[in-house]
């Protein structure tokens, strides 16, 4: 690996997996890209996107928050949701300032940037698009339910999740820095509306798939009803696969540590299970199989332990980068 530059990582997601996997990997000495959704249309986000025309900030508050290094008693104020104002019941701080800051320059992407030095973030904070998109799914009895927040509720199996309007333009700088990564990583976060929005922006899932760098998918540990209920570790591939045409990953990492009873209890409360690791039809897909401890119980919420995760992730990461610099 070449002593003049750090090596390059692009996590591609958004929802509340990515936020996790970030906190673990800024300790580590990379460049980072985090490409995040713009497709979300629920709560606070959604209420800003309509009223001002802008793209959702929500998942980009929690990126560029997980990426921030300032005082704690900062990130807290800049998290923080109002709760007892009938105008501002559900905003984050976070939200309005974005929202101000992109009425005002006119540019989401520049409100992003110069908050991103207000809170010393580390690495690149990138939505997958400079403009509103449209979340539809195509279920498989042939019917339409459009909006991020409303497909999971359809109460339909998801057949191909596709993006409006059709003139969505990527940014530069997310394409270069695809171009330039060394690792690229999916997940974790919700299949069809945090992962799959971002790689069907025209131009970002070719290059991703067409990119020369290692690619990782992080396989989520439990099942999301309205999405991926009773889905195999290898089902979430190959709904990556249908999208993009293309068997494009190269390694999956999943967890390979048991989830306590009392805890699957209560998430079969929302139909939701630990997902079944098929090692062997992993395999088949041609897929590099990582399989770690990765859990951690968090507020009662099962996540990724985040420091596990980005040591499994670094050490990828250096090895790819010294492969590339050596090649």
């Amino acid at each position: 690996m070449s002593n003049k530059r750090q090596p390059r990582i692009v996590i591609i997601g958004g929802g509340t997996g990515m936020p996790v996997l970030l906190r673990g990997l800024k300790q580590h000495p990379a460049d980072i890209t985090a490409i995040v959704t713009v497709a979300d249309d629920g709560g606070s986000s959604g209420r800003l996107r309509d009223n001002f025309d802008i793209p959702p900030p929500g998942d980009i508050r929690n990126v560029l928050a997980a990426l921030s290094d300032v005082e704690p008693l900062v990130e807290q104020m800049f998290q923080h949701r109002f709760t007892n104002s009938n105008e501002l019941s559900g905003h984050s701080l976070g939200n309005l300032i974005l929202a101000a800051m992109t009425s005002i320059t006119g540019n989401f992407v520049y409100a992003i940037q110069e908050m991103s030095k207000v809170l010393n973030v580390r690495g690149k904070v990138l939505p997958s698009a400079n403009q509103s998109v449209v979340l539809h799914a195509e279920m498989e009895d042939g019917t339409i339910v459009s909006g991020e927040s409303k497909i999971p509720y359809s109460g339909k199996k998801i057949n191909k999740v596709f993006l409006t309007p059709e003139n969505i333009k990527p940014l530069p700088e997310s394409i270069n820095a695809i171009r330039q990564a060394d690792l690229i990583i999916l997940g974790p976060g919700s299949l069809y509306t945090s992962i799959l929005p971002n790689l069907l922006v025209p131009m970002i899932g070719e290059e991703v798939t067409r990119s020369r760098a290692k690619k990782v998918y992080i396989c989520n540990l439990m099942t999301q009803a309205g999405e991926t209920l009773d889905f195999k570790a290898s089902d979430h591939v190959k709904a990556l696969y249908h999208h993009m045409k293309d068997g494009f990953i190269d390694t999956i990492l999943v967890n390979r540590e048991n989830i306590p009873e009392y805890i699957q209890e209560r998430y079969s409360e929302e139909l939701a299970k630990p997902v079944h690791m098929d090692i062997q039809n992993l395999y088949k897909l041609g897929l590099e199989v990582i399989q770690g401890e990765i859990v951690c119980l968090e507020d009662g919420v099962i996540r990724h332990n985040t420091r596990e995760v980005a040591n499994i992730l670094y050490s990828l990461l250096v090895a790819e980068a010294k492969k590339r610099y050596n090649a």
